[in-house]
């Protein structure tokens, strides 16, 4: 038996957008506020907020990308970048198939009117309905092990492109697929959040990615099984510096050199 975890990228009013990360927000290095924001992020997602068991990948992602708009050369760019700073993050093997049939992971880039049909015949007609104000979307498919088997992205591009959220859309969806699958109303610097006023990972986005992909959290697990490995990295990460340069070791990807960060 699979099951289906799906979450939406929203449209939210420009006027809570700020400055993305100032100095005084160092309230996400604290290991405490980083423990519970990953069993939020991790362990829920946005129609299910009952805590569930950890979600990630096993086995290497084979990524398929179909266009069905123009752009193709910037989509795989922004992509490629993306998932290549996922796998120097996480340690996933991530490569790309020319078949649907031989890939786990498939993005589609389309337009408006065909994000229905494309959702019924990808994901399901239960997400057409929960599609509403949503700017993209994705969904992930586990096994009776909580391992994440199949995921699906869809990105209608003049709709994303509309809002400003192209590169948003790709870096969200992207990074929810691995296992982070809850968006938060308070949780923050992070690109999981209902605010949606980050366009790149953060800092604390890396160490949320970094958690989930460690060798001893193992899928199934729940927040019971994992406290005490999460508490015991975390408390390591903190003495050896890792969570003090988080922000500085994210911008080394390459979206952030493209973006102009330095």
């Amino acid at each position: 038996m699979t099951h289906i975890v799906l979450f939406f990228f929203f449209i939210i009013s420009s006027a809570i957008a700020s400055s993305p990360i100032a100095k005084h927000e160092a309230h996400w290095q604290k290991t405490e506020y980083i423990e519970q924001s990953f069993y939020e992020i991790a362990l829920k997602n946005e129609y299910n907020l009952t805590k569930t068991r950890i979600r990630k990948w096993n086995q290497p992602l084979a990524v398929y990308i179909k266009h069905e708009v123009g752009d193709k050369k910037l989509h795989l760019q922004l992509i490629k970048m993306h998932l290549m700073h996922l796998s120097q993050i996480t340690g996933l093997p991530i490569t790309y198939v020319n078949k649907k049939s031989t890939a786990n992971v498939s993005v589609f880039f389309t337009r408006s009117a065909q994000v229905n049909s494309l959702i019924n015949k990808e994901i399901s007609s239960k997400a057409v309905k929960l599609l509403k104000n949503s700017v993209c979307l994705a969904n992930i498919k586990t096994n009776q092990s909580s391992e994440i088997i199949k995921a699906t992205v869809i990105i209608p591009v003049d709709r994303a492109r509309m809002h400003g959220k192209l590169l948003s859309c790709i870096v969200e969806e992207l990074s929810q697929i691995l296992g982070l699958p809850n968006d938060s109303k308070t949780i923050y610097p992070t690109i999981f959040s209902d605010r949606n006023i980050y366009k790149l990972l953060t800092g604390l986005d890396y160490i949320f990615l970094k958690l989930l992909y460690l060798p001893e959290i193992k899928t199934g697990m729940t927040q019971r099984d994992i406290e005490p490995l999460i508490k015991k990295r975390l408390h390591q990460w903190k003495r050896n510096g890792i969570l003090v340069n988080a922000q500085k070791n994210v911008i080394k990807g390459e979206l952030y050199h493209l973006m102009g960060y330095r």
